[in-house]
């Protein structure tokens, strides 16, 4: 049995028992109307924004990111962890749409990065290409593309420590994470990269990818999280004897609150888990953070949380709404799994992001899809800002529930 999302009241008519019947049946077929008309409408804005976005793109042949000083920010062109995102919206577009021009677009966007593919010091490729080229081969079939996955692949996997169980986050030789003492640092985040190691077994045939997601996906489980399901930001190992040295936090208020965005990470990385898997450690551990998630005291009436879940002035903190974003996505497909019933949170999010409070009105948020995100606090960076891979996990959504109501 299928459970229902709760976009529009149902209308009751009293006048006997069979002409209730006929408006049950009756309102039952507006509702499933009126979600669809929610996800149209939602996805037609998405096109026309982004479309003008691309529009920038294309003529700068950079990959946008956010906004910073009253002007879009691109990507690195020598590597940054959101170069994968914006292609992976187009392609989301190109699903929904069949418009050959998003097809061409995300191809052109991705084609920039191809080449970080053999990267060896840096965890991200799982984000950055199966969010790319990962759809663009689950929609098209392009051995090309399935070529460029295996070889992220590969070069992702040398990051594996067999010793401590995972895959290495960060290099700590350089930057400001060779000021924080740490040794072998992973974090929450990157539960996210699994995805394509799981992927890659699937359409390869070699476990060798599953066994280091499952690998990793294990020790997280034993290490990261507290009682209350919330999650540390980041655990450092002894890369020597596996031991944890350090839980702690970069991103977040402090090393013993919960960062917004790593919560959500959490939640969608033990979901995909438990999709590839069907370990009902995974299923538990998702249901866990979904629980603290949605049944925190602190959590605005609209559900779109504050940066971190225990910021010191709370009320008076920036929300992130890329955390709820990725957030809702993940109840879509959890909601698939679990025995909870997360349509009414579903239902939530989904109307808050959607308003105009979160969506960008055509043309204005530098043609962004959403407003009001943040990247670093504590780093002074990207904060209440536009967001590229906001937009994407609320684009990804948007399709979810359509599925979600398609299966129903």
């Amino acid at each position: 049995m299928f459970k229902k999302y709760l976009f529009f009241p149902f209308i009751y008519c009293v006048l006997c028992f069979s002409c209730k019947e006929v408006q049950k049946e009756k309102v039952s077929s507006e509702k499933e109307v009126g979600v669809d008309n929610f996800i149209d409408e939602q996805l037609e804005h998405a096109e026309r924004q982004l479309t003008l976005l691309y529009t920038e793109a294309k003529t700068e042949k950079r990959i946008p990111r956010t906004v910073t000083n009253g002007k879009i920010h691109w990507t690195n062109p020598t590597f940054d962890w959101t170069e994968g995102f914006f292609p992976g919206t187009c392609w989301y577009l190109y699903e929904h749409s069949k418009d050959l021009k998003w097809k061409k677009a995300a191809e052109t966007m991705q084609a920039q990065f191809e080449m970080h593919k053999y990267k060896t010091d840096n965890h991200d490729l799982g984000f950055i290409f199966n969010c790319s080229y990962g759809n663009g081969y689950r929609l098209t079939e392009d051995e090309y593309f399935k070529q460029v996955l295996i070889d992220a692949g590969n070069s992702l996997i040398t990051r594996f420590n067999p010793t401590v169980g995972c895959i290495q986050s960060w290099e700590v030789t350089t930057g400001w994470q060779a000021e924080r003492g740490w040794k072998y640092p992973v974090i929450i985040d990157n539960m996210m990269n699994l995805e394509l190691l799981f992927e890659l077994s699937e359409i390869t045939g070699d476990p060798k990818y599953k066994e280091v997601a499952i690998a990793h996906a294990d020790t997280t489980l034993k290490n990261h999280f507290r009682q209350d399901g919330s999650s540390y930001h980041v655990v450092d190992y002894d890369p020597e004897t596996g031991e944890v040295r350090k839980k702690e936090t970069a991103q977040g208020y402090d090393h013993e609150s919960a960062w917004a965005r790593g919560q959500a990470w959490g939640l969608y990385g033990y979901t995909l888990c438990f999709r590839y898997t069907k370990d009902e450690r995974y299923l538990k551990k998702a249901e866990d953070i979904a629980n603290y998630i949605l049944e925190h005291k602190g959590v605005p009436k609209d559900g779109v949380p504050y940066w971190d879940y225990n910021a010191s002035n709370i009320p008076n903190e920036t929300r992130d709404v890329s955390a709820a974003a990725i957030t809702v996505s993940a109840l879509i497909e959890l909601d698939r799994y679990s025995s909870e019933n997360y349509a009414s949170s579903i239902d939530k999010l989904m109307k808050s992001i959607a308003g105009p409070i979160y969506t960008a009105k055509l043309g204005q948020n530098h043609n962004f899809l959403l407003k009001h995100c943040v990247g670093s606090i504590p780093h002074g960076h990207e904060i209440d800002v536009p967001l590229v891979y906001a937009d994407y996990y609320y684009v990804e959504a948007l399709l979810r529930l359509r599925a979600a109501e398609g299966e129903r």
